[in-house]
């Protein structure tokens, strides 16, 4: 017998505003810059890749490599595609 491997992709969960929250909210708690631009990418793939290039002015391949693990997009591309599928950025205090 052998092993049959099919692809995953994380995007496939994300199917409400509720599990993208979730999910990115997760992803920024680690603080981790690479993390949250690979999840910003997955967020995206759930919401469509072409509309969040058309929406925020920029290429789906610039997209998908400034939002994948090695990316290091900037400070705009984030927050055009946060804007494009529906969120925002907020601060609050952490303790010190």
């Amino acid at each position: 017998m052998s092993e049959r491997f099919l692809d995953f992709d994380p995007a496939d969960l994300l199917k409400s505003d509720e599990a993208v929250a979730v999910f990115l909210a997760e992803a920024f708690e680690t603080g981790d810059a690479g993390h949250i631009a690979n999840a910003l990418g997955v967020a995206a793939r759930a919401k469509g890749m072409t509309k969040i290039a058309r929406e925020t002015g920029l290429a789906r391949e610039q997209l998908y490599k400034s939002l994948s693990e090695n990316g290091n997009p900037t400070l705009a591309t984030t927050l055009a595609v946060l804007k494009a599928i529906g969120f925002e950025i907020t601060s609050k205090q952490t303790a010190a």
